[in-house]
């Protein structure tokens, strides 16, 4: 058995964080900016670009999640105890519950109160579930997560309905939708819910012992190459792994088990059109396993090159990142509209989440993508100076909450 070394800070996690970072904010601008009125999922209108910019971001939550569990066990590798370690994930994952519900969903809508569970909610609360969870042999959390990630399938016929009055405690838990507080208007959009979104975080803590060990390169190429062939696997078997097909906050999707399409590149697109709500196992085979691939390429980066100096300014202030880009985008589509003579007024009112698109707005997706361009070059100057504002205060440890 290779020996297992003493962990440093691993930089290839780091760029792994800043890429995915970047690539997140493309499918934000095409949220903000587009002028199509459906979903880049629904097959019966999609085109090859619109599914393919949409599907290229669907990497980044599973690595959000991933990657936080891989974080915390470095850290115990590094020195912290698992006792330190448990605490930290529930007091910074309850901050981040509470930045969800009031400074994030304020940055999306413009208009408060607004409630609405999404991933930085959702990594919150598996935060803190891990802090009981780390107790555990790591051989152990590695196998939960595993389970949940590969059976939670099992529960997706389950409706909330017939929880009655606890219908909301099942959105939470596995089956996304709009939970009434106070009807008939009043309630919580629960966009990401806990299961299995616990199991990946879980899995990512077990992988951190994967990153200590000298061979680490070679275990996460054969490790995602493995996933990845599952994922083709499992989806061209069609009867396990996806969901059940249907509709997404009313809209129609496909989801479910693909089938046969007029052309190659539909075909394509219904093979990966893979589910994200909750996210099925075979979603997050078609991520997870490219990711780890992209992960053991990064190992063999140097962070004084080029690229890695660019990927590790966002990689390494991935919640300020987070935050001034949901703002920043925002105002921009408003500028936008403004510039353009476009309607504005919904993009005051609710926004994406809680408006609707009005007839006259929005550009297609050459636009789309300069805007994220522009929105990731105007943030890599202050989450630079954030990023050495952090590593000069490295003993105020209210910083790692931000």
């Amino acid at each position: 058995m290779p020996e297992v070394s003493r962990a440093t800070r691993v930089v290839s996690v780091d760029l792994l964080r800043g890429l995915v970072m970047i690539i997140m904010a493309l499918d934000h601008a095409r949220e903000y900016f587009t002028n199509l009125q459906f979903p880049p999922e629904l097959l019966a209108q999609t085109t090859g670009p619109l599914f393919f910019t949409r599907f290229i971001t669907h990497f980044c939550a599973p690595v959000f999640f991933l990657l936080a569990g891989t974080g915390a066990f470095l850290s115990v590798s590094n020195g912290k105890t698992v006792r330190q370690v448990s605490r930290f994930f529930w007091t910074r994952g309850l901050w981040l519950v509470f930045i969800e519900l009031t400074v994030v969903d304020f940055g999306w809508t413009f208009i408060e109160p607004f409630g609405a569970a999404s991933v930085i909610w959702a990594l919150g609360w598996c935060m803190v579930a891990m802090a009981l969870i780390v107790r555990m042999p790591v051989r152990w959390i590695g196998a939960f997560g595993v389970g949940m990630i590969v059976l939670h399938g099992l529960l997706d016929r389950i409706n909330p309905a017939s929880f009655g009055k606890l219908s909301g405690v099942w959105m939470v838990l596995h089956t996304p939708g709009f939970y009434l507080i106070k009807p008939p208007d009043i309630g919580a959009i629960v966009l990401y819910p806990l299961v299995p979104w616990i199991g990946v975080m879980a899995a990512g803590y077990a992988l951190g012992a994967l990153l200590v060990r000298p061979d680490r390169k070679k275990l996460l190429l054969i490790l995602g190459a493995s996933l990845t062939v599952a994922f083709f696997a499992l989806r061209a078997f069609n009867h396990y792994g996806n969901g059940v097909a249907g509709q997404s906050f009313g809209v129609p999707l496909a989801a479910g088990p693909w089938s046969k399409q007029p052309t190659l590149s539909m075909a394509v697109i219904a093979f990966l059109d893979t589910l994200k709500y909750p996210p099925s196992l075979d979603y997050l085979l078609m991520t997870l396993g490219p990711a780890l691939m992209v992960l053991a390429w990064f190992d063999g980066f140097r962070s004084e090159s080029s690229i890695a100096r660019i990927l590790l300014v966002y990689g390494r202030v991935p919640m300020f990142y987070y935050v001034v880009h949901i703002y920043l985008i925002h105002v921009m589509a408003i500028a936008g509209a403004w510039l353009f003579h476009q309607p504005a007024a919904w993009l005051w009112q609710g926004a994406i989440f809680a408006a609707q698109r009005p007839e006259g707005y929005g550009h297609g997706l050459p636009f789309i993508y300069l805007m994220w361009f522009l929105a990731v070059a105007s943030l890599y100057l202050p989450c630079r100076w954030f990023m050495n504002f952090k590593r000069r205060h490295r003993d105020w440890g209210w910083l790692s909450y931000l």
